[in-house]
């Protein structure tokens, strides 16, 4: 993973670059590259607040490798990720937490603002060093949100998630197929481990800046410390 930075409409913006090469394929929600699929490549760009292009998938692959990949957005600065490891298993998490959301809101509820891109979003890329099968791949998804949403609970912020979040599971495209991967599976539970940690310090993170700056929750992104 390389973290760089690019400068658009005069802001400092950070891309977090993932590049597997051949032999990978991933199961993704994210706006680019989206599904189950050959993957080559990963990125995560920041984008500025208030952000409105009308071809975001575009720019994500003006941003990116040749070839075929994934492609997520965020308005949390990505140079704040967190990476957290088990058992052969890697997550990474950036975490913007402006508006979280609880998934089953009664219908005609009205959330304090949800224009996605402005308002920070929970990113995560896990890898596994394993195959899975398809099925797997959608158990993975469901293990991930489950322990990115313990997490949240677990630091006392009031939802599910934030209404823009985004994951992939990139694992190898060759080799025996794992069948499962619910969280007590041996992978899964690995997955989920690995996913809550980073989400959790990454929201611990998210809270502790926002409490030391001078902070409007829907104005600005939080600007890195040095």
């Amino acid at each position: 993973m390389i973290l760089s930075y690019r400068v658009e409409d005069g802001v400092r913006l950070g891309t977090l670059l993932w590049e597997f090469g051949p032999g990978h394929r991933a199961i993704s929600s994210a706006l680019l590259g989206g599904g189950i699929g050959p993957v080559g490549w990963v990125v995560n760009a920041q984008v500025a607040a208030g952000y409105s292009r009308m071809d975001p998938a575009e720019h994500l692959r003006s941003l990116a490798p040749a070839g075929r990949g994934v492609g997520m957005m965020t308005a949390a600065y990505v140079s704040r990720y967190v990476r957290a490891r088990d058992g052969g298993v890697e997550a990474v998490a950036t975490v913007g937490l402006r508006v979280p959301t609880w998934a089953a809101a009664s219908p005609g509820s009205a959330d304090a603002e949800l224009r996605p891109i402005r308002v920070g979003t929970i990113n995560v890329v896990a890898t596994l060093p394993v195959a899975l099968s398809d099925a797997a791949l959608v158990n993975a998804v469901m293990t991930v949100t489950e322990a990115k949403t313990q997490a949240l609970v677990e630091t006392g912020f009031q939802g599910t998630g934030t209404a823009s979040d985004a994951v992939c599971v990139v694992v190898p495209s060759a080799g025996e197929e794992e069948p499962f991967c619910g969280p007590r599976s041996t992978w899964g539970a690995r997955l989920a481990r690995a996913v809550h940690q980073a989400v959790r310090r990454g929201a611990e993170d998210w809270r502790e800046v926002a409490a030391r700056v001078d902070y409007e929750p829907l104005a600005r992104p939080i600007e890195p410390t040095p």
